[in-house]
């Protein structure tokens, strides 16, 4: 599949929250890019192998969410993944409604290869420092904006971790999933010349932006 088709087919994906519950993840018939079950304590992921050859790559980022519903600002993260070419995976647990299958997943991420959690939660968001406590990798939180508080209490829940064990924690919504990415990025690219380059051209393309968009502002009276 071509970088575009690749980027359209996770597009749909994230679109229709086509992971959620199913029982056929695996097979054939799925979607072309998506792989199956994890095999932890019968839960299952859903993993997209990105565009630029991923294909084959064991993923390093975990998207973790607690509810289907969160898919919707989490793509954010996973659209700007896919970006730099970082293969990841999705996940959708609950920290209160489902605590083992989240104690599983959390427990084997970094034997599988993760290096690092976005973990994106509404309301009472306990989801990304429950699975800092169960890890030492480093945990992302980013809140939602999920209840009649506009995100505020998720963002109190993620960001008032107590010491010793911490949540980066992120803006509320989408910018939040994007900035949880570039982080996520950030601490990948310590260990990794060519990633830390991309993020320079990235950072140059945001300020041609600027500019470009200076040239085109026009005052009206």
């Amino acid at each position: 599949m071509t970088a575009s088709g690749n980027r359209v087919e996770l597009e749909r994906t994230v679109s229709e929250g086509w992971f959620r519950n199913r029982s056929d993840i695996g097979r054939a018939d799925a979607p072309a890019g998506i792989s199956g079950p994890v095999g932890v304590e019968g839960a299952f992921r859903v993993a997209f192998q990105g565009e630029r050859n991923m294909e084959g790559k064991k993923p390093l980022v975990g998207i973790v969410m607690g509810s289907d519903s969160d898919l919707e600002i989490m793509r954010e993260a996973a659209l700007l993944l896919d970006e730099f070419a970082v293969p990841f995976e999705l996940f959708l647990t609950s920290a209160h409604r489902t605590p083992a299958r989240t104690a599983a997943y959390a427990d084997s991420a970094e034997d599988r290869g993760i290096r690092v959690f976005i973990v994106g939660a509404g309301a009472a968001a306990h989801l990304a420092g429950v699975i800092a406590s169960r890890t030492l990798l480093p945990v992302i939180g980013v809140p939602i904006d999920a209840t009649s508080l506009r995100g505020l209490d998720a963002l109190l829940s993620t960001v008032q971790m107590p010491g010793g064990v911490p949540v980066a924690a992120m803006a509320i919504g989408k910018a939040g999933a994007r900035n949880g990415a570039l982080l996520a990025i950030q601490i990948l690219a310590l260990g990794d010349g060519g990633l830390l380059e991309k993020l320079r051209r990235y950072r140059l393309r945001m300020a041609a932006d600027v500019e470009t968009k200076q040239g085109t502002l026009q005052w009206k009276s």
